[in-house]
């Protein structure tokens, strides 16, 4: 049986977002599992690996929460030609040539990305365009153009360099930040050209990796540890579920906090009755209601 709540898994390198969610619903279905929700919270490009979060049952309604999080990467930057879609699996984009970098250099083309910018998503992203993925216009060889988006990049520090050729970089992002896209503008602003040779994500917010076909739940407590909670009584459960209002009471202040400096991200109040996420709270005139109502808890 696949259990309900946010499982952390390791993506492999060739395998899509999707790829990973079908094989949870192909195990459910062997569980008799059928109509089990299942979802992920960020995806990973093909020639990536890493964290991903797949998100069961009544934990596809956290997913828009998982958006706001912190997310590190550790990305392989290959200078002296672009791609068209930003990575190795691209075309490129004119001759390489093979350019005069310094540390120094590196360093400085970092400073301007950090913080807040508009970022233009690369063509071949899962942004949407009339409804539908814009790598999938692309992949028929429609034009696609792309609008800047807002983004956010609390931090990017060079690990390594084996120049000319190319340098790894680690950085901590907002969700919607594309790394493939960070590679290309560096390129451009160095004048030479650049693109992803390799990228792994090794964190989202308070979560790791767990490592190559390894697999670790989380439920409860775990599920929300940047947001304040309130323990429920049998009675308040009842109440919530029902859809009538609570007291305010007394809530408990967060287990885990943003880094210094990033963005907040509008935590909700948690509900816990007996161990379980039962609902997310929000202020009402008589007290405390559900906005959302996590049936059965997680």
């Amino acid at each position: 049986m696949i259990e309900a709540g946010i499982h952390l898994v390791h993506k492999h390198v060739g395998q899509s977002s999707f790829d990973v969610i079908r094989g949870f619903k192909r195990r459910a279905f062997e569980a008799g599992q059928k109509k089990l929700a299942l979802g992920h919270g960020g995806t990973l490009d093909p020639f990536a690996d890493g964290l991903l979060l797949v998100l069961a049952g009544q934990a596809t309604r956290l997913m828009e929460l998982m958006h706001p999080l912190p997310k590190t990467y550790l990305a392989e930057v290959a200078w002296g030609v672009e791609t068209d879609t930003c990575d190795l699996q691209g075309l490129p984009l004119g001759e390489e040539v093979s350019p005069q970098l310094s540390a120094a250099e590196l360093d400085a083309a970092l400073a301007p990305f950090r913080g807040w910018t508009e970022q233009v998503p690369p063509a071949t992203s899962a942004k949407k365009i009339d409804g539908e993925a814009a790598y999938k216009k692309a992949h028929r060889g429609e034009v696609v153009l792309m609008k800047p988006s807002r983004v956010f990049l609390l931090s990017a520090r060079w690990l390594s360099h084996d120049l000319p050729r190319r340098s790894t970089l680690e950085l901590t992002c907002r969700g919607g930040f594309y790394v493939r896209s960070l590679a290309r503008d560096l390129g451009r602003a160095l004048g030479c050209g650049a693109h992803l040779t390799a990228l792994r994500r090794t964190a989202i917010g308070p979560w790791s990796d767990p490592g190559l076909d390894q697999e670790r739940l989380l439920t409860g407590v775990d599920l929300l540890p940047w947001c304040p909670s309130r323990v429920l009584s049998d009675a308040e459960a009842d109440h919530l579920g029902h859809g009538r209002a609570i007291p305010v009471g007394e809530s408990q202040p967060a287990t885990w906090g943003m880094p210094a400096g990033f963005p907040d991200p509008g935590a909700p109040l948690q509900g816990l009755h007996e161990g379980r996420l039962v609902a997310l709270l929000k202020p009402a005139e008589e007290g405390l209601r559900t906005f959302a109502n996590l049936r059965g808890g997680l």
